[in-house]
């Protein structure tokens, strides 16, 4: 049986914990609520979730300082925090970050966007799956046996491109650069011919993705490449 996500919803707005616990339960994310700084923190200590989701305008105690609290414990200190504001100004962002949050989405914002940043932060803290198995959509990376299945066919792939594929669907969501994927893949320092990362994302594309739907290997023009399926799904914004 898959591992479910235990997230702690920290916010006064009922109507979002009840559509985020909702939509997040259909994939595997058990989402408790708490509707201010004090009854979050209450509920920190009956039970450790995997993830706190953590509303910056609270009442009474807003979220920056419940994050100092959480960072000042030491049983919390560890725990993943992914910030949610109705602001979005870079001021907000920096100080979010510079207190201990992990992550920070501006409302409103789509579901699918938290749960990408949800399953990123999770993989993050709690190492790889155990089996080494890494899936988006019907796409399957086993990076014990380094071997790629879509659909149930298995795809054979070179050296370098398998690697390029492994650092993606470890990042699934997250757009990597060229850089960042010459230094996963090649190691710091190392200089390439400025095609050599194009040359084997064509490669991959044909083998992961031409015969099947959708399309998972996408660019993300002037900034890198990212694996996900883009394909629309229910919910619309939050917040």
């Amino acid at each position: 049986m898959a591992h479910r996500t235990a997230a702690l919803l920290i916010d006064d707005d009922a109507r979002l914990g009840a559509l985020l616990a909702e939509y997040l339960g259909k994939h595997e994310i058990d989402v408790a609520t708490a509707g201010d700084g004090p009854r979050g923190l209450v509920a920190l200590r009956k039970g450790r979730p995997d993830v706190v989701l953590l509303d910056l305008m609270l009442p009474g105690m807003d979220g920056l300082d419940v994050c100092r609290k959480i960072r000042a414990t030491a049983e919390w200190s560890g725990l993943p925090v992914i910030m949610l504001t109705a602001k979005g100004e870079d001021v907000d962002k920096v100080v979010g970050l510079e207190v201990g949050a992990d992550d920070y989405l501006a409302k409103p914002f789509n579901p699918r966007e938290l749960l990408a940043r949800i399953r990123a932060i999770a993989r993050r803290s709690l190492g790889d799956p155990i089996d080494g198995r890494f899936a988006v959509a019907d796409l399957v990376v086993d990076t014990r046996r380094r071997r790629i299945e879509r659909a149930g066919r298995h795809i054979e792939v070179s050296t370098k491109p398998y690697e390029i594929l492994e650092a993606l669907v470890r990042s699934a969501g997250h757009v990597l650069s060229r850089s960042m994927i010459l230094e996963k893949v090649w190691g710091p320092g190392f200089e390439a011919l400025s095609n050599v990362i194009d040359v084997h994302i064509r490669a991959l594309r044909q083998k992961i993705d031409e015969g099947f739907d959708p399309p998972l290997l996408h660019t993300v023009k002037g900034v890198g490449f990212v694996l996900e399926d883009r394909r629309p799904r229910e919910g619309g914004a939050c917040g």
